[in-house]
């Protein structure tokens, strides 16, 4: 019998051998529990791949995701008529807004304008009724009169004369008359040389026929014997040759 030489307590040390027993060991027993864990119903241990870029939907799945869009579609066109609708009714209440602003504009315009003829018809009857108030208080003026006589005459004249504009005074006119008829309206002359020519002078001032009608006075008769029409015409006349009667002291 071989001696024992190992010393009691030691433990030989494991070989390269061994070791790989060892581990060999360990491996069949994990693959024994990876096949202990398969379902017994399983066709085979081995694990096909699904094929890429195949993905399989239910027709229930595809009616929710219609039925998703739809609602969305719906809600999308229900807010897009809810907002047409605001701005409608925001136009029609501007529109209404403006409708009321013209309205109050030309009712205003209305007043103003009925107001304004009011006024006028107020201002037109008080000025009516003015006037009427100043032709009662006007009392008419008697028409002036003269006496019918010399003197009588050369005022009717003299206020003539004043409102025509031919100069001369009383005492011109006095004067000259007296000179040349001594204030006889009927005098003439039929002895000088108009009266030789067939015009001899006549009336107050001794006026002849082409003189008279050439500075005749409107207004006044057409007659050289009318006094007041002789006066009149006979200032005229010297008036425009010698500047007035009173500058005339003789024949003229």
């Amino acid at each position: 019998m071989p001696k024992n030489t190992k010393k009691p307590g030691h433990i030989r040390a494991l070989t390269r051998t061994h070791k790989i027993a060892i581990a060999g060991v360990a491996t069949l027993g994990a693959a024994a529990v990876a096949i202990s864990a398969v379902p017994s119903s399983a066709q085979s241990t081995t694990a096909e791949a699904a094929p890429a870029g195949k993905v399989a939907y239910s027709s229930e799945q595809i009616k929710d995701v219609k039925a998703s869009v739809t609602d969305q579609l719906a809600g999308a066109s229900l807010k897009a008529e809810q907002i047409a609708a605001k701005k409608h009714a925001a136009a029609a209440a501007e529109a209404k807004k403006k409708a009321a602003v013209e309205a109050a504009a030309k009712k205003k315009a209305a007043a103003a304008a009925a107001a304004k003829k009011k006024a006028e018809a107020a201002r037109k009857a008080k000025e009516a009724a003015s006037r009427s108030a100043k032709r009662a208080a006007v009392k008419p003026v008697a028409a002036k009169t003269y006496s019918n006589n010399l003197n009588g005459w050369i005022n009717h004249a003299l206020d003539i004369m004043d409102d025509k504009g031919i100069p001369g005074s009383y005492n011109g006119l006095y004067r000259n008359i007296m000179r040349e008829s001594s204030g006889n309206p009927n005098a003439i002359n039929n002895w000088d040389i108009n009266a030789i020519n067939g015009v001899p002078s006549i009336g107050l001032l001794q006026v002849i026929k082409p003189t008279f009608d050439a500075y005749h006075v409107a207004g006044t008769a057409k007659s050289q014997y009318d006094p007041v029409a002789n006066i009149v015409a006979a200032a005229n006349y010297a008036a425009d040759k010698y500047g007035s009667i009173d500058n005339v002291n003789s024949a003229y």
